[in-house]
């Protein structure tokens, strides 16, 4: 039988991302089907109804999504955060979830640079910001988008710390990392802290204030994990009392109009979450959701599955 393979993208994937997918799934035998740009979510309900396998952006696969799709067996997330997906319900309807880790990693890694930057040069307006070499970025969480962060700190002339008790410090230490084994003295160590951790029961608001506050003279903290990791009340406070600290994240928070009207030149977020918005990252996360989705159903391969 035929696999029916949706490939549903309220935000489509770029022309070439998709044309490689398109040429992955006729080779196997395997019929492709595309929703793309869609605005309404009966559209979604509509198209999942036969699909066997489903790959999606930041796309919502719900519990609704996933009851309206009755022979669906995969859904891969293109890119490395999952919590637009319903684990639970997907586990109980024997639905395999997987996301596509390092596709999107370098992309992540240079708009924190980026974000570092714009800030550290006091937004590109007059007046003297500050240079980033033999400055100190603490890596918080040292996976495949922190491994990154390194590799272009070391080239800015950067010292690079990290904070991840799920990596051997061994590991870290033979990649020339400085390991932190508190959380809190990466915060009160660091000059600049580029937050790569997912958002879970565990991490949401756990850079709270309490944390912020052993942040040292004139850091800067940059998000391009989820918003959600953030308190966002904490944040506020913290930047009231200490006018040193600077924040810059990849998705504009719940509070950002107060977080303008009040930090002016010491905040900055993007309007739409831009950290795997590059043409490589589009076509390397498309390319590969496309090619695990074959290996699942040819090879029962589950090496990406987070739903485990």
């Amino acid at each position: 039988m035929s696999k029916n393979v949706l490939l549903a993208t309220d935000k489509a994937f770029a022309k070439i991302a998709v044309d490689g997918i398109a040429d992955i799934f006729p080779k196997a035998g395997y019929n492709l089907i595309k929703l793309e740009n869609y605005t309404d979510k009966q559209d979604l309900l509509n198209a999942v109804k036969d699909a066997h396998a489903m790959i999606i952006r930041s796309d919502k696969v719900t519990a609704e999504v996933l009851e309206a799709a009755q022979n669906l067996q995969i859904v891969v997330r293109a890119g490395a955060g999952y919590d637009n997906v319903d684990l639970t319900k997907a586990t109980e309807k024997n639905v395999c979830v997987m996301n596509t880790p390092g596709q999107n990693s370098n992309a992540v890694a240079e708009l924190a640079f980026g974000l570092m930057l714009f800030l550290a040069r006091k937004k590109f307006t007059e007046g003297n910001g500050t240079e980033l070499r033999d400055k100190t970025v603490g890596i918080h969480a040292y996976g495949n988008v922190g491994r990154f962060v390194a590799m272009i700190a070391r080239g800015f002339g950067m010292n690079v710390a990290a904070f991840d008790p799920y990596v051997e410090t061994e590991k870290m230490e033979a990649e020339g990392i400085k390991v932190y084994t508190k959380v809190e003295d990466l915060y009160a160590n660091c000059d600049y802290v580029s937050i790569h951790i997912p958002a879970n029961e565990q991490t949401k608001k756990s850079i709270n204030y309490d944390l912020l506050s052993k942040l040292m003279p004139g850091a800067c903290v940059v998000n391009t994990a989820r918003k959600e990791v953030m308190d966002e009340e904490g944040l506020v406070a913290i930047m009231n009392e200490r006018t040193d600290i600077m924040y810059a994240s990849d998705v504009a928070p719940d509070c950002h109009a107060e977080m303008v009207e009040k930090f002016g030149k010491r905040y900055h977020s993007t309007t739409k979450k831009m950290g795997a918005q590059t043409s490589e990252a589009n076509v390397n996360a498309g390319l590969a959701a496309a090619n695990q989705i074959v290996r699942f159903f040819e090879n029962n391969d589950r090496t990406f599955q987070v739903n485990k």
